[in-house]
């Protein structure tokens, strides 16, 4: 502990109880017109006292190189104003008196006493040559908790106090501290930065270490609730006893550095510690580098530029250090300054730190540095930091520009006539410049720089901690020229709680547990994220997307139909546009052949109008492939019921044909006869299908539908009325069922003419198929349940097409001698010898039924009708009925044998 050196100021300080002490302070001071305070933290701390029975001025202890660097630059600055044409042309002068805060709150007021009591005690600053004269403005401290206590002190008679170096946040607040201004930004916007650098590297889980006190406290508040909207969780926060001296101090360091030993993860801290507190953090550390060396300090404007700290350690021993530090300025000509102050006597004699910077012991330990100067001159430069030293440029520069504007108004050499809060107004709205930029405070009383980001690097043994690779911008929280990560600093540094969670997953945090420790979850099907550390999945749309459990994006489902492609649609399609040729071409061959027997047979025009229902059938069926639309499902449905209805009426009047020609009651003959009206029946057939589809059209049409499923969506049509689809289909049933019935009533018809084994046939096997049809639909799903119904149409159509067509086609084309009258009426003849025998098939009967059948023409009908059952006998009979045809000739020899007995007439037909 080194013993202070100091020229003696009585200061009178009122106590309580009335008593009044004196105490000695040292000082220096320099003459001038506006006389200028300063309070620099010149010693580190005060000797403890155990004595503690009166107030007294404590002893200041451990002389602090860079509090005196900063007292040197405030002299600097104050001789370079006066030279300055802002003060020179008004021919006034600064002065300065600067005490030391010897770093403790209890000694900056007292000496903070010094500014206020001369004008208490000569009645407010009256001109007397016992009153030193009073201060117009205060340039310190550097400590936040010194600052408020002194702004305090000073808000009483409103001098201005400007700080270099203090940035709590409270201090902004100007209705409690409304003369107080700083030259540097308040911690909000460093706490501000310090976030934004954390964000930018991805450092989510870090560490505070802080110096208990108001400064300590308040960037610590600020820094977590910065930190905590941006998603950066602090594991652990280290508060440091305000006085080293204290008896739980060290056990305090110990805890800190067993906190940072105990955090691994934790591979950033951020620190608003003094440069002493952390030097001595950092000496509990030592020899724990294999842990520290992976780690980042971000480090205040407190000791971002404090080197010291190290003490004999290197980088290597605790790892990289971010500092943030002030703005700073150009430093040659204030170290030129220290380099030649050895010569400047005059402030040597008034300045008593000087005096006992050079009885500092040098390093070799002997008592002072002899008559060289180069020794201290090199410890000032090593300690001047250029941050600091522009502030204190800037608040002298500040005052100077404030003054000029009052002294250009006012004669300022007569004492008493400037008063401190008219310097304070002055400061207000005065702008001043320096190095070529202006700057002015803000309504806060700040000046808001922004900071500038250094590193810490080791080069050749020699820390150098003003490298800067970044500057910040308070007002667009931004970095302009970041070189952190392209310099290598900090690339592989993690510092985060749990890991990133990939796409896929979500966090998931466990309660009462910091939100960036979590659990990685993977996402629930139909569910993703899409980028790292999600607190929730993001839900796909289930009607058009899907995913897996775990995905990171949502796959669009397919959309399934019965489409062109596929090759059940093709082979379908085929069998379609196959049945529509063969029914043209069997239309054309029918045309063709009208006239024969055959084609008659098969219902003559009867046959054409099938021919084009079938046609509309298969078409129908193309509408069962490719992407449904609600026109696509009307049309399919309703172009097959009615084709279909209209094919199955004309089948069903030729079963009435068969059955009126073969089954009736010969009495009942003629009355059936004249209601048997064929195309009536098919219209008013037709015409209930066609209002059943009506009313399903308009009530509830099919439509289309998407239907969705777990990965696909089936496009497909909803037929609406189930009902009246049933209606529908069973309405052909009921047709189909009657052509059954009747044309089984006509299976004795003779060989030629029996259309009634191929109608019981082709209607069968329809009724065969739709009743399978019913519940393979009803119970099968899918893009392949239009084909179910097109297989039933092909087959129903087909069906109706081989049994009706193609054995007619046959005679036509091959068997073109069975295509004639006389191979008519011998099948007539022979089934008619047959009918002799059986009573149950008369041969009139058999020719009313060809008559019906269109086989015979009606003129010998008539004939026939009148002489079948005559008195004479045909047989022997010299002249023959007049016949019209070969049919008639051969249809009478047929009759004729009713009269005839076997023996008579055996070669009747030879």
């Amino acid at each position: 502990v080194t013993t202070t050196s100091f020229t003696l100021n009585t200061l009178w300080v009122g106590l309580g109880g009335g008593r009044v002490i004196d105490f000695k302070a040292a000082v220096a001071t320099a003459p001038g017109d506006i006389i200028i305070g300063g309070l620099f933290p010149i010693h580190e701390g005060v000797e403890e006292s155990q004595n503690l029975s009166a107030p007294h001025a404590s002893q200041c202890v451990r002389f602090n190189t860079d509090g005196f660097t900063q007292a040197l630059a405030m002299i600097h600055a104050v001789e370079s104003a006066n030279r300055s044409p802002v003060l020179t042309t008004l021919g006034i002068s600064l002065g300065y008196r600067i005490h030391d805060t010897c770093s403790d709150v209890t000694t900056a007021l007292r000496a903070s006493a010094d500014f206020t009591q001369p004008t208490t005690d000569c009645g407010g600053g009256a001109n007397t040559s016992t009153c030193p004269p009073p201060i117009m403005a205060v340039i310190g401290a550097s400590s936040s908790e010194i600052s408020i206590a002194v702004a305090r002190q000073l808000n009483l008679e409103l001098i201005p106090q400007i700080s270099y170096a203090s940035t709590a946040i409270i201090l902004s607040d100007k209705k409690r501290f409304p003369a107080f201004k700083r030259t540097v930004p308040s911690d909000l916007y460093q706490t501000r930065a310090m976030v934004q650098l954390l964000s930018d590297s991805k450092w989510t889980w870090v560490g505070v270490v802080t110096t208990d006190g108001d400064y300590g406290r308040s960037a610590l508040d600020s820094f977590v609730s910065q930190a905590t909207a941006s998603g950066i969780c602090v594991a652990f926060k280290e508060i440091l006893p305000n006085s080293l001296t204290s008896p739980d101090g060290k056990s305090a360091f110990r805890k800190a550095a067993a906190t940072l030993l105990r955090n691994p993860n934790v591979k950033v801290v951020v620190s608003f510690a003094r440069p002493t507190h952390m030097m001595y953090l950092y000496q509990e550390l030592r020899g724990w580098g294999s842990v520290l060396g992976e780690r980042v300090w971000v480090a205040s404007d407190g000791w971002s530029s404090s080197k010291e700290v190290l003490g004999e350690m290197d980088l290597l021993d605790i790892g990289n250090v971010v500092g943030f530090s002030f703005k700073r300025g150009n430093l040659a000509p204030f170290h030129r300054y220290l380099m030649n102050l050895i010569n400047i006597n005059d402030v040597i004699g008034n300045n008593s730190f000087l005096k006992e910077f050079y009885s500092l012991p040098n390093k070799s330990g002997d008592p002072g540095f002899g008559s060289s100067f180069i020794v201290p001159a090199k410890i000032l430069l090593n300690n001047s930091h250029t941050n600091v030293v522009f502030s204190v440029e800037m608040a002298v520069s500040a005052i100077a520009h404030a003054v000029a504007d009052i002294c250009s108004k006012k004669d300022c050499k007569t004492p008493g006539t400037v008063q401190p809060w008219e310097v304070l107004g002055a400061l207000r709205d005065s702008c001043f410049e320096m190095e070529g930029k202006s700057y002015t405070f803000d309504q806060k009383g700040d000046l808001n720089l922004g900071y500038d980001v250094t590193v810490w690097r080791s080069v050749r043994g020699a820390i150098n901690v003003h490298d800067v690779v970044a500057e910040y911008h308070p007002i667009n929280n931004s970095f302009k020229q970041n070189r952190i990560f392209n310099d290598g600093l900090g690339t592989d540094v993690v510092s985060v709680c749990s890991p990133s969670c990939e796409p896929g997953k979500f966090k998931k945090t466990a309660e009462g547990q910091h939100t960036c420790c979590y659990e990685c979850i993977n996402c629930t099907e139909n569910h993703y994220s899409n980028n790292t550390d999600m607190d929730q999945c993001l839900s796909c749309d289930i009607k058009t997307e899907w995913s897996l459990e775990g995905s990171s994006g949502c796959t669009h489902k397919t959309l399934e139909f019965f489409s062109w492609q596929d090759g059940f649609a093709v082979v379908l399609l085929a069998l379609a546009a196959l049945g529509i040729a063969l029914v043209l071409l069997v239309g054309a061959l029918f045309l063709h052949h009208h006239q024969t027997p055959v084609v008659k047979a098969a219902g003559g025009p009867l046959s054409q109008i099938i021919l084009l229902s079938l046609v509309g059938s298969f078409v129908s069926a193309v509408f069962f492939v490719g992407h449904p639309s609600s026109l696509q499902c009307k049309v399919r449905q309703v172009l097959f019921g009615l084709s279909f209805t209209l094919c199955v009426s004309c089948i069903l009047v030729k079963s009435l044909k068969i059955l009126l020609a073969f089954q009736l009651n010969p009495d009942l003959k003629d009355v059936l006869r004249h209601l048997y009206q064929p195309y009536a029946i098919i219209c008013l057939c037709v015409a209930l299908q066609v209002l059943t589809c009506t009313l399903w059209l308009v009530l509830q049409s099919p439509r289309e539908k998407a239907t969705v499923f777990p990965t696909t969506v089936l496009a497909e049509c909803d037929e609406g009325s189930q009902v009246a689809f049933g209606v529908m289909l069973g309405y052909i049933a009921v047709l189909a069922l009657v052509c059954f019935a009747c044309a089984f009533k006509g299976r004795k018809l003779p060989q030629k003419y029996n259309e009634a084994r191929f109608i019981t046939f082709s209607m069968l096997l329809y009724l065969m198929s739709w009743l399978i049809f019913v519940p393979v639909y009803v119970t099968t799903s899918g893009k392949y349940l239009p084909a179910v119904e097109m297989v039933v149409i092909l087959i129903s159509n087909y069906g109706v097409l081989s049994c009706h067509f193609f054995p007619k086609c046959y005679v036509i084309l091959f068997k073109k001698e069975h295509n004639t009258k006389s191979a008519f009426m011998k099948n007539i003849y022979e089934y008619s010898r047959k009918g002799i025998t059986d009573s149950r098939s008369p041969p009139f009967a058999l020719m009313t039924a060809l008559y019906t059948l269109g086989i015979l023409s009606n003129s010998f009908r008539e004939v026939v009708t009148r002489n079948a059952f005559g008195s004479h006998e045909d047989c022997h009979r010299n002249g023959k009925p007049r016949v019209t045809s070969a049919a008639d000739d051969m249809f009478i020899r047929v009759t004729s044998l009713r009269n005839c007995s076997p023996n008579k007439c055996s070669t009747q037909f030879k």
